[in-house]
């Protein structure tokens, strides 16, 4: 069954600030989680995924503890806020299930929040690497690929991310403070509503030609953990049905598509 919002709450394609690469706006530093319409049916899959698949979604090199730790303080902290209610050995969230903390961090975390949580670490060679992530909605990408690389190989075979686009990226994560946390937003559009979408670097994902299907879009927050000065990467996921665009939105998006 898909899993489908309302309305997108923007439109990268409409909005010039955010359809220009990498797209980056300043975030309320408050804003950095979120609870939507879809909070339940969400995180139902997320708790399948989690137990029927929990290493295809879920990866911690060694040496991102200290890290995964300091962003399940960050995300409970939070969580008040958010509707949730502490338990003495756990949450209450707010769809009612009971989420216990206890086991690995990720996987709490996973059952917890909408966002997927990915950790990047400063590397070797100046690039910051993907060491820690859980992952259950990924758009057009594997997590097992990906874990253990910087920014450049991250982002193969993005054609867009060429040579001065990724030491502008770059940039911006050296300079991502805690007190500012930023964002970006992308679209998609998918044939497929499922939201557990991995793909391997070698296939081509098949775009929506009839214009039947679905627009997916991600609100992707960057916020760097006081401590570990660890980035991380949190990617709330929404979805629609295509034919909800209205026709100039849907002219827009062809327009950009095509281009």
């Amino acid at each position: 069954m898909a899993i489908l919002h309302d309305a997108l709450p923007f439109k990268t394609w409409m909005d010039p600030r955010l359809s220009r690469l990498p797209g980056i706006q300043p975030l309320d530093p408050e804003d950095w989680l979120r609870v939507d319409e879809v909070y339940a049916q969400q995180m139902a899959e997320r708790e399948r995924l989690l137990a029927e698949r929990p290493c295809a979604v879920m990866a911690a090199l060694p040496g991102s503890e200290a890290a995964v730790d300091e962003l399940f303080e960050a995300v409970t902290a939070r969580l008040p806020a958010l509707g949730f209610t502490a338990q003495s050995d756990g949450w209450r969230c707010p769809d009612g299930r009971f989420v216990a903390c206890e086991g690995a961090p990720l996987a709490v975390l996973g059952r917890l929040v909408q966002e997927d949580l990915v950790l990047l670490q400063d590397g070797p060679d100046g690039h910051h690497v993907m060491t820690a992530a859980v992952l259950c909605f990924p758009a057009s990408w594997t997590l097992s690929e990906k874990i253990g690389r910087g920014l450049p190989g991250i982002h193969t075979p993005v054609s867009s991310y060429d040579t001065n686009l990724g030491k502008r990226v770059q940039r911006l994560f050296d300079l991502i403070r805690p007190e500012q946390p930023l964002w970006r937003g992308n679209v998609l559009d998918y044939i497929d509503p499922a939201l557990f979408q991995p793909r391997r670097e070698a296939e081509k994902r098949a775009p929506d030609t009839e214009r039947r299907g679905y627009i997916r879009s991600e609100r992707q927050v960057l916020m760097r953990l006081q401590r570990t000065r660890a980035v991380l990467f949190a990617i709330h996921t929404y979805q629609v049905r295509r034919e909800t665009l209205t026709p100039v939105e849907e002219a827009a998006f062809d327009a950009r598509h095509r281009g």
